[in-house]
């Protein structure tokens, strides 16, 4: 159904349509009610955010059980590093996502090796 404002133009009714809406607009929605919304999905979403690019290119949540996040390590070096950053990120993360929200991330686990659920 078009969208705009009826009119009369010489006894004859015609649409003005209204100017283009940005296609970002609908996206952004339709994105927005696609997402899932649990906590893994939520971590994924901010962690390039809250680690920095060089954690996330290194790193990434792929798994969540009772508020336990996993983080898939490329090497034992940089699990071993996310492991004393943990509070911190942990801090971060809950700040971020809102850690009075059912749901809030517990703990960080750290291993070796890719997930099957890497974004």
């Amino acid at each position: 159904m078009a969208r705009g404002r009826w009119r009369r133009e010489g006894g004859v009714r015609t649409v003005r349509r209204l100017g283009p809406r940005p296609l970002s607009a609908a996206l952004d929605q339709v994105v927005r009610a696609a997402t899932p919304q649990t906590l893994l999905a939520r971590v994924q979403s901010v962690w390039s955010e809250i680690a920095g690019t060089a954690v996330a290119g290194a790193a990434a949540p792929v798994s969540e059980r009772e508020g336990v996040v996993t983080v898939a390590c490329e090497s034992a070096v940089w699990a071993a590093e996310l492991e004393l950053l943990a509070p911190d990120l942990l801090a971060r993360l809950n700040a971020r996502l809102g850690a009075d929200e059912p749901g809030s991330v517990t703990r960080l686990r750290f291993r070796i090796g890719s997930g099957t659920n890497r974004p």
